[in-house]
């Protein structure tokens, strides 16, 4: 039933997209043209035309050796000779050894990876969540009351400074006053 469905489906794709591309347009015995049977009319000709031309066979024959010629490995198969792989795989050797020796050390520390510190990641990163999420409003909290203590600390400066100002001027007052009365400041 379902594949019935599916053959549908796809035929009324098929016709869909013919319509596309062909439009309305009409074969000679007046049915829609449809891709399939072009498509087979033109593969039918491409091999009658290919198997009546000696030239095309031999093509078909050497295909093979035509895709080994073609791939970027076999220049370097037919160019670099083993004696030259050889020597190039020696002057890797200190490299080749030393990643050698870091995969063993891997291998030998692989247990540690296993261990339950490592395996109960997941649970800890929940708690460290939550305390990056308490850490970060801690820090918002300081920083308002940094804040607010600023705001405290120039109003007590401002206070301050009045206050002096003020002192000054008394003294000042005080000092003109007792000029006039002749009386000695008491130092």
């Amino acid at each position: 039933m379902d594949k019935n469905l599916e053959v549908d489906s796809l035929e009324m794709r098929l016709q869909a997209l013919e319509s596309r591309i062909y439009g309305e347009r009409r074969n000679k015995s007046g049915k829609p043209v449809k891709c399939t049977e072009s498509l087979a009319r033109i593969q039918a000709g491409l091999t009658n035309t290919a198997n009546k031309r000696e030239r095309v066979k031999i093509l078909h024959k050497k295909i093979e050796d035509l895709l080994k010629y073609l791939d970027p490995q076999f220049t370097d198969h037919i160019t670099v000779p083993d004696a030259m792989k050889l020597e190039f795989i020696l002057a890797e050797e200190d490299f080749l050894l030393s990643q050698a020796a870091l995969l063993e050390q891997v291998n030998t520390l692989q247990p540690l990876l296993d261990s339950a510190y490592i395996t109960g990641v997941p649970e800890h990163a929940t708690k460290l969540q939550r305390l990056s999420q308490i850490h970060i409003k801690e820090q918002d909290q300081t920083e308002t009351q940094s804040l607010e203590v600023k705001k405290l600390f120039e109003e007590y400066n401002k206070m301050m400074f009045l206050l002096s100002k003020q002192f000054t001027q008394w003294d000042e007052t005080l000092r003109k006053m007792e000029e006039a009365k002749g009386i000695r400041p008491v130092e």
